[in-house]
């Protein structure tokens, strides 16, 4: 589930929330750490003293002319290799690390617990690991645009943050509680920051304008009464007079709505297959049972909540599209 990456966060989240679609994600927390193990470095410097002491040696006994040296076949030492961390999963190469993993699943769960919510470890650890993976998606889109965040712009933002909560040594304290050093803390933020950048030029993308429907609907809360309502239109009743007997209040009107706006799919599908003046057989939907009415339907501005999802549902896709031809490996 996409969901950390919300388009209303922050650099870095100091709480997380659950998913409404990473997005909001965007922005995870932690760092990967790519360690060249203590055997590769040793080996290196055993290569560099042997190299040195037989150089030396040549230098210092050189052949007496006429005197033919054998030559020894030469090859091409393989240089060491980093050795890979304990991962979760690997994203276009770089590593999403156990100890990240770990540590932004325990974060993620002590957020919902103080919500009161109860979330599986199972659930909990797959919205986790999809949001780090969409979040080094973008974070990895960010840098290949050329987005470069320079030491001097994450100290302007650790000081801001340190600034927001109290001071330095009230942020040390939120880093120690929520499992960072500062080290972490630096490349979670960096990433954060890099991911948002993206999310932004994403969203920055959608236009103001979308092709929409301006829907009322006939509500009931059992299908014998919204049959019975389809029967009475079908018949040639007036559909506005039927919407606001079942409603009086909002007399059935759901203003302009853009393609993925509705909650239910189904009802979607059955509102964007209307024609203006058209109206729908009855939907059922965890709301209740719904007829749908066209009244126009044309390219027409967003309200700002309609953008918002339109927005999201961009994000969605994009992380969708980039995963899909992205070279992922998720830990057995």
């Amino acid at each position: 589930m996409f969901s950390q990456l919300r388009l209303n966060q922050k650099d870095l989240h100091l709480h997380r929330t659950p998913v409404q679609v990473t997005t909001e994600r965007t922005e995870s927390t932690e760092n990967v750490f790519k360690k060249i193990s203590v055997n590769s470095v040793v080996s290196v410097v055993r290569f560099l003293t042997l190299f040195l002491v037989f150089g030396l040696s040549a230098c210092a006994s050189s052949p007496t002319p006429g005197t033919v040296t054998p030559q020894l076949p030469t090859s091409t030492p393989t240089p060491p290799t980093a050795t890979p961390p304990p991962s979760a999963a690997i994203v276009n190469g770089e590593y999403v690390t156990i100890a990240e993993f770990q540590a932004e699943l325990a974060r993620y769960q002590s957020a919902q617990t103080a919500l009161g919510i109860t979330v599986s470890d199972e659930e909990a650890s797959k919205i986790v690991l999809e949001d780090l993976i969409a979040q080094f998606l973008l974070a990895q889109a960010a840098r290949e645009a050329n987005f470069n965040l320079t030491e001097a712009d994450l100290k302007s933002r650790l000081d801001a943050l340190a600034e927001s909560v109290g001071g330095t040594e009230a942020l040390s304290a939120w880093q120690s509680a929520h499992g960072y050093d500062d080290a972490s803390f630096r490349i979670a933020l960096k990433r954060s920051a890099e991911a948002a950048w993206m999310r932004d030029k994403i969203i920055a993308g959608v236009p103001a304008t979308a092709e929409q429907i301006h829907v009322r609907q006939i509500l009931t809360y059992n299908e014998e009464k919204a049959r019975a309502a389809l029967e009475q239109l079908n018949g040639g009743a007036d559909f506005d007079e039927l919407a606001a007997l079942y409603d009086p209040i909002t007399r059935g009107e759901l203003g302009w709505v853009p393609r993925g706006y509705l909650l239910d799919a189904k009802a979607d599908e059955a509102v964007f297959a209307l024609q203006a003046g058209m109206y729908s057989e009855v939907i059922a939907t965890d709301a209740g049972f719904h007829i749908f009415k066209a009244l126009e339907r044309a390219d027409h501005l967003l309200t700002p909540d309609a953008l918002l999802t339109v927005q999201e549902l961009a994000l969605q896709k994009w992380v969708a599209d980039q995963r899909a031809k992205s070279d992922i490996v998720l830990a057995p």
